[in-house]
């Protein structure tokens, strides 16, 4: 197993393959390029935020690809998780020859006219680790958002025998994936696990939020038996920080212990499992 090589390199190496594509018909139906890209059409890609290593690894990926792929990228922008900045980001690319651009809409509510512009241009959408809610793209690349809801409600209430206390440090639920991965946790527990009590911490995907919803929450419930990251990339440091702070940072098997399920793939969590 390569941990380093997970969801974030294979989300990154899908949407550069999508970018292959996207040049491939752009330039079939004729379109002109700019740039140095040796006749290629240029492609806009924008990058969603950097306060996650999910995302920072997602990063780094695609550049190495972008650049071992021979893609004709425009300049990487990165919106930071401001839909307002995505706009501009993705108006930039417009006014400087993208023939197509990748996004990763984080507030998948809010990027429909957004779309709309860009279908009226006849400028094709790749859109990565997100649904927007709304409006035509290219292709979707990500992942089956409620089987980790899913698979993280059966590992947890195989943890804890079908009894006990769950926090769940919710993703921001003006998301797809945020909503996914709400309510088929949410579901899975209601009709498998019903004598487990689930603490829902909406956070938007902040780790300082996780990590203040949580404290709050075990100062009132100290006996919670389990907790559900919907990403690592954000909540694994503050939480593994907050538990050991409190003594709750015990092995597995030993009494006291807190199971925790995360998703992401990210090297740390390959780390703290070990």
């Amino acid at each position: 197993m390569k941990p380093s090589r997970t969801r974030s390199t294979a989300t990154a190496a899908t949407a550069v393959l999508a970018v292959l594509a996207l040049a491939t018909a752009c330039n079939r139906s004729g379109a002109d390029s700019v740039g140095s890209g040796g006749g290629k059409p240029a492609i806009g890609i924008d990058l969603p935020r950097s306060d996650s290593d999910f995302w920072n690894s997602y990063a780094q990926y695609l550049k190495k690809d972008i650049k071992s792929d021979g893609v004709n990228a425009l300049p990487l922008s990165n919106s930071q998780n401001d839909v307002t900045k995505l706009v501009a980001n993705v108006q930039v690319f417009q006014n400087t020859g993208a023939k197509a651009v990748v996004m990763a809409p984080q507030d998948t509510g809010a990027v429909a006219s957004t779309l709309d512009a860009l279908a009226a241009k006849k400028i094709p959408v790749v859109s990565v680790d997100t649904r927007p809610d709304k409006g035509d793209v290219y292709m979707v690349v990500r992942a089956d958002n409620r089987a980790y809801g899913t698979k993280a409600c059966e590992f947890l209430g195989k943890q804890l025998g079908g009894k006990g206390k769950v926090a769940e440090l919710q993703g921001a639920l003006d998301s797809i994936n945020g909503r996914d991965r709400s309510e088929a946790f949410a579901e899975c527990m209601k009709t498998k696990f019903p004598q487990i009590k689930v603490f829902e911490l909406p956070t938007d995907w902040k780790g300082d939020v996780a990590s203040a919803k949580l404290q709050s929450l075990l100062a009132q419930h100290p006996d919670l038996n389990g907790v559900y990251m919907q990403a690592g990339g954000v909540f694994l440091q503050p939480t593994l920080s907050l538990l050991e702070q409190k003594g709750l940072l015990k092995p597995a098997g030993q009494k006291g212990h807190v199971s925790i399920v995360s998703n992401d793939g990210i090297p740390q969590e390959f780390d703290a499992i070990r």
